[in-house]
């Protein structure tokens, strides 16, 4: 039944089912987008100061959600890219990529949020926590950016909710007494959302558990892809530059420069990565800057002797020595002679080198060098969950189960990309 799908049906159905489920928020966001661009209008009024990248984030994923339905729609040619039938592997890279894009509409919760740790923490997959409001103190004398700022706080998830308050179990009388293991507490109902004199209680339900620290681990996965594809994606582009630039200086110019490039080449071959790796970060920190940059550095050796094969081979073409003879640039006989011709295996390295660095990223979160510090990560998660193997399995499994996933699938691609253009690769 799958294979019956194309890519850009399953991108846009996604992407539709998406924006059903989550109307409201989208709705509250296009309103949102009304408000800061009629405040654009009118004069003396600073709204740039209002702007964070989690509010940049979900206005442009509330725009995204419209539009890429609408352009595979009406854009026969894109059409035409992503017309190939949907297999398990490619449909998973669609979600990751649907992720990507989409991370603020999927999960309402920003990655970092954690409140009432003594309910929340170590939860397993699918619990239900309840949860009641406090009022907001009313102002009546806000002016427009100050109303801004408050519909914004009130959209766009934050990392601390001080109006939300966890509890196991409650009773009601004169006040609201709740509880948090052993712990119990007590708020006048004056300071509850209510309806009908009673407090609002409601839900919330952990998809995939909580964390260490009560963080939703499904909300963390989402954004944790996020990382991983940016710094592959990053990385590859690094390799990509390295590898096809060295190799044809190499095999366009040979003797000496060709033999010291190609033994550089075997260096870094030799040279265990890992040492490089923590060496530059240790210049240079752990950002994602530094992290693609190192990681690209360190994988573009393969596609280097990839690309240089080829390239020998081109060298005795006809078109090739027409080329040179019309006099075109060596920047414009890379781009218009060389890389369509060399396109498929250079592809082809590129998709297993991708998914070599967001096996590497994983792993150099898992050892506190990467960007898990910083921002959710898949290998960060697995190994704070390693502390709660026993009590807590999920913390694990869940990351480790999409990386794998993720691993597999890329590397299918490639193998069906090899096989299309060499039937004798197996």
């Amino acid at each position: 039944m799958i294979s019956k799908i194309k890519i850009w049906q399953f991108i846009t159905s996604v992407s539709v089912l998406i924006a059903v489920v989550r109307s409201n928020y989208i709705i509250s966001l296009m309103n949102l987008w009304f408000d800061i661009l009629k405040s654009l209008v009118n004069e003396g009024v600073n709204i740039f100061s209002i702007f964070d990248y989690s509010l940049i984030d979900s206005l442009f994923s509330s725009l995204l959600i419209f539009i890429i339905p609408i352009v595979f729609i009406i854009n026969s040619r894109l059409k035409k890219i992503f017309s190939s039938q949907l297999k398990l592997s490619n449909a998973v890279l669609t979600l990751l990529m649907l992720a990507f894009i989409f991370a603020p509409l999927i999960t309402l919760q920003n990655p970092e949020f954690q409140k009432d740790i003594r309910v929340t923490k170590l939860l397993q997959p699918f619990s239900v926590v309840k949860y009641v409001e406090l009022k907001k103190n009313i102002q009546t004398d806000f002016n427009e950016l100050q109303i801004l700022k408050s519909k914004v706080d009130e959209i766009i998830p934050k990392s601390y909710k001080n109006e939300i308050v966890y509890f196991d179990s409650s009773l009601i009388t004169n006040s609201f007494k709740y509880y948090q293991t052993e712990r119990i507490s007590e708020i006048e109902l004056s300071k509850l959302k209510c309806i009908n004199g009673k407090p609002v209680v409601r839900t919330k339900m952990f998809l995939l558990g909580s964390d260490e620290y009560g963080r939703d681990v499904f909300t963390r996965i989402i954004f944790g892809s996020r990382i991983s594809l940016l710094v592959g994606f990053g990385a590859v582009i690094v390799s990509l530059l390295l590898g096809i630039i060295l190799a044809f200086i190499a095999a366009e110019n040979g003797g000496v420069l060709n033999l010291v490039i190609s033994r550089i080449t075997d260096l870094f071959l030799t040279f265990p990565a890992i040492f490089l790796v923590m060496l530059i970060l240790a210049l240079f920190g752990s950002n994602v800057f530094s992290i693609i940059v190192v990681l690209g550095f360190t994988g573009w050796m393969s596609l280097f002797k990839i690309a240089k094969s080829e390239i020998i081979s081109i060298k005795s073409k006809e078109y090739y020595l027409s080329a040179k003879l019309i006099g075109l640039k060596n920047s414009k006989l890379l781009i218009r002679e060389i890389l369509p011709v060399i396109i498929v295996p250079v592809m082809v390295n590129l998709i297993f080198q991708f998914s070599n660095v967001v096996l590497a990223e994983s792993a150099l979160s898992f050892l506190g060098l990467g960007l898990g510090n910083n921002y959710p990560s898949w290998g960060a998660m697995i190994e704070s969950g390693q502390r709660y193997i026993e009590q807590s399995w999920w913390l694990i499994f869940m990351p480790g189960f999409v990386l794998v996933v993720t691993l597999l699938s890329i590397n299918e691609l490639g193998r069906k990309i090899s096989k299309s253009f060499n039937p004798t690769f197996e």
